[in-house]
Formats: structure tokens, sequence, C-alpha cells
């Protein structure tokens, strides 16, 4: 077996250079990586990408709001050049870490915008960062209820693509890249997952740059509830105190198997809205049932003016 190992222990097999200067703050158990651009004397946002993605997917974005807006792009705990944490990959812990970001870094209220698994540390935040930190939230095709293991409603992550994704990452990939078995993983993803995701596990020689940077202990926490555990999604969203902007793109389930396509459902982003508005706070729902997961990235003009519209409306 020829193994690939990544992280911050192979700086140079792992990491390449980007368009904006990249720092770090250490908070105590983490040290965080982010990026910033733009005016102190505009409204500041943080950006918080999603599972197995780093900081600088946001690059093209940042281009366009930098005018606007002071924008803060953050690597979580376990992605990019921030710290691995094995044994502590919550939304618990990745939401406190944004706290003490927030609190240490930009000094003052802010917007947040997280896509997929960073929506949710944006809805986490809303509901139980420190009154007056966060202004508002912006939930980018979030994984509402079906990451959670068992959800207090509708599909979870066992019947869930990403999940079948989750399970083949942590059998060939292991936790701080480990087993490092990137040939048997693409081998063996016939095996493993439903003929309509083949197509998801690239063919090169070598990992995409963000699968480099990404501990796949990520991905067992994901697959077997950890990650989740101690934070349910329904409390969180009973517990919002913000509004929230919720874009939801590509979904549907999977004739054949009753596999979840998609970030999570229609009925379960209806759910949730009932949840944010008994709280007493606003939910704006836009579909984009064209577009891929990764708004950001797939359509950047477009993310980019939906993001300012609402920047700009809660400001």
């Amino acid at each position: 077996m020829s193994r690939r190992y990544y992280g911050p222990d192979f700086p140079k097999e792992t990491y390449i250079a980007h368009a904006y200067p990249e720092s770090t703050v250490d908070l105590g158990e983490v040290v965080l990586n982010y990026a910033v651009t733009g005016s102190e004397s505009s409204p500041a946002l943080l950006l918080v990408p999603g599972l197995a993605e780093s900081w600088w997917g946001y690059e093209a974005a940042m281009k366009l709001l930098e005018a606007d807006l002071q924008i803060y792009a953050v690597d979580v705990r376990g992605q990019g050049r921030s710290s691995r944490t094995p044994g502590r990959y919550t939304l618990d812990n990745w939401g406190n870490d944004l706290v003490r970001f927030i609190e240490r870094v930009i000094k003052r209220p802010t917007l947040v915008a997280g896509q997929s698994l960073g929506g949710l540390m944006a809805a986490w935040l809303s509901a139980y960062a420190p009154p007056g930190l966060v202004r508002a939230v912006y939930l980018e095709d979030a994984t509402l209820f079906t990451s959670e293991l068992v959800p207090a409603y509708g599909t979870g992550m066992r019947q869930f693509a990403p999940g079948y994704l989750f399970n083949l990452f942590m059998t060939y990939l292991g936790d701080q890249w480990r087993v490092g078995d990137w040939k048997g993983m693409q081998s063996n993803a016939p095996s493993m997952l439903p003929a309509w995701m083949q197509g998801r596990i690239p063919a090169g020689d070598e990992p995409p740059q963000s699968l480099k940077e990404f501990d796949p202990e990520h991905a067992r926490a994901m697959f077997t509830g950890t990650a989740m555990a101690g934070c349910s999604h329904k409390l969180m969203l009973q517990s919002a105190k913000t509004s929230m902007l919720f874009t939801h793109h590509a979904r549907g389930i999977d004739p054949e198997t009753g596999i979840v396509r998609g970030a999570t459902t229609d009925s379960q982003v209806s759910y949730a809205r009932q949840l944010v508005e008994k709280a007493g706070q606003r939910f704006d729902y836009l579909s984009l049932p064209e577009k891929g997961h990764i708004l950001h990235q797939e359509d950047t003009p477009l993310y980019a003016s939906i993001l300012k519209d609402w920047a700009l409306h809660v400001a």
C-alpha cells in the first residue's frame, strides 16, 4: 500500500500559497488560521467553510465583497492550517472556538455566514453566543437534522449521502491521515457507495487540495454521531436569538435507496423555520434547486449578491 500523509506535520506536502495573507490566533486549546480583508469602517463578516473546506474557498467571493464588508475567513479546528484536536471535533467546540475568535480578533458585533457544517456553526452562534456578539447568520445549504445520528425530525446521518463518504474517509484515510490509503479508497469506493455517488471520489493520484488540509477524523466524528452529541439541532434552533437566512440548493431523495441527496430536505427546512420563528426570530428562505452545494464557489457572483444584499439589509 502506498500511503499519503498530510496535515500540519507535513507542511510541504500539504499547503500552498493563497491570494490573501494568513494569520493565526492562539485560543488556548486551538490555534486558528484566518485571512482578513476590507475596511474596519465596514460591517464585520465572518465566513465559515464547510466540512473538508478551508478559508481560501472563499477567495473569489472575498474579492467581490471586500469593498462593502470587512471579511474574516477562518479555518475551523481540524481544517486548513488550524490545529488538529483528536477526539475533540464537536459542534459545541467549533462554536465556542468561533465565539473566542470574534471576541479576540474581530472585537465587535459580527455577521456570520457559514456553508454546510459551517452553516450549523452559524446557527449555533445564533443560539449560544454571548448576547450582542452575533448580529445575524446566513446558512448556506446547511445540513440541518441530516447530520445528526438520530434527529428530532426526518432522516439522519445513516440515510444521508455524505454519510457514505464519511464512512469511506474514516476507513481508508484514518484519523489525522494515519492510514492514508488514497488508492485503496478509490478502488473500494464502488463497493461502499451507491452507483450515483461514484463520481464524488476524485480519480487523480493525489487528493484535491481541500482534502489534503482536512483531518479525516471529522468524518468519523460525523458518521458515529460524536460531532453532534449533546447539541440537538431542534434545541439549537428553538434557542435562536438572531435572524437567519437559509439558501437551499439541489436536493431530493433517491427513489431506489431512500438516501437524502443534498444538504437537507424541504420538510426539514420547513420544520427549522417553524422552530426559529417560534423563538421570535426572522427566518428568510431562498430556494436554489438548480445550484450545487457550495454556492460561493459554483456561482460566486450570485452568492456575493445574495450575501451583500442580506448583510447590508441587516446592518
